[in-house]
């Protein structure tokens, strides 16, 4: 368990942990933990956004302080890997050619307007939150970064191969089980619904179903990126948890 704790945390965030191992076995460990790395980085987004909104700063620059938190502790790599995915699905290119547009560091048209319109979706779902309540955005927040992260133990699962040889998605891709990958989820899920069993709280039924839309639209876009690229990258994980973390955002204010 902390071989997988330090995996998932200096993987996929920013945080100062050493990751000690890189083999199949701490990279599986690891995938198991992953939404325990997103409620540490939820936690700390919805703790600035609340405070900010307590303060008496409104409920847009609550949830621009908000969004700004799992940017920063990720240092963009998961809004650059969605960049970089959309500019490879643009592309109209043969898989080769995707990914070689996928691997330069420049971002193109495809990947400047897919970030625009997922932030300002962020953002809006966010500050629909916080004028509901400070504690409906601080737990949006946790509910979706948590839900971003178990996009990604859904897509190590077995079957879902990697696109190239090297990088985060060869060593990540298939570590799990299809079973054990599916049960973590529901196990994740279900806590995810209590959350929406707070005080004030919107109910397990939203967070619950909140949730479930959000790895769906991660699954459907895990399901295009396989058949366009041949698999998974670490860019496609990237834009998996921005995709699942956004529709699980705007689940929560529809309806």
């Amino acid at each position: 368990m902390g071989t997988g704790v330090r995996f998932a945390f200096g993987t996929l965030t920013a945080l100062p942990v050493r990751v000690t191992r890189w083999d199949r076995g701490a990279a599986r460990a690891g995938m198991l933990c992953a939404p325990l790395a997103g409620a540490v980085v939820g936690l700390c987004a919805g703790a600035l956004g609340a405070a900010s909104a307590l303060l008496g700063s409104g409920p847009l620059v609550a949830a621009v302080a908000t969004a700004a938190v799992p940017a920063a502790l990720t240092r963009g790599l998961h809004l650059d890997g969605l960049a970089d995915t959309a500019d490879g699905l643009g592309s109209a290119r043969p898989a080769a050619g995707a990914l070689a547009v996928m691997k330069r560091s420049d971002i193109g048209p495809f990947g400047v307007i897919t970030l625009l319109f997922t932030l300002f979706a962020q953002v809006a779902a966010l500050a629909e939150l916080y004028g509901r309540g400070w504690a409906h955005g601080a737990l949006g927040a946790l509910l979706a970064a948590v839900t971003a992260r178990l996009a990604l133990t859904v897509a190590s699962r077995t079957g879902v191969p990697a696109a190239r040889p090297e990088g985060l998605g060869a060593a990540v891709a298939e570590v799990l089980p299809v079973r054990t990958a599916w049960s973590a989820a529901a196990l994740v899920v279900l806590a995810g619904a209590g959350l929406g069993t707070a005080p004030g709280g919107p109910g397990a039924l939203r967070y619950g179903l909140a949730a479930v839309l959000g790895l769906i639209a991660a699954g459907l876009l895990l399901r295009h990126c396989v058949r366009r690229f041949g698999g998974v990258t670490g860019d496609v994980y990237g834009a998996l948890a921005e995709t699942a973390a956004t529709a699980c955002l705007l689940a929560l204010v529809l309806g």
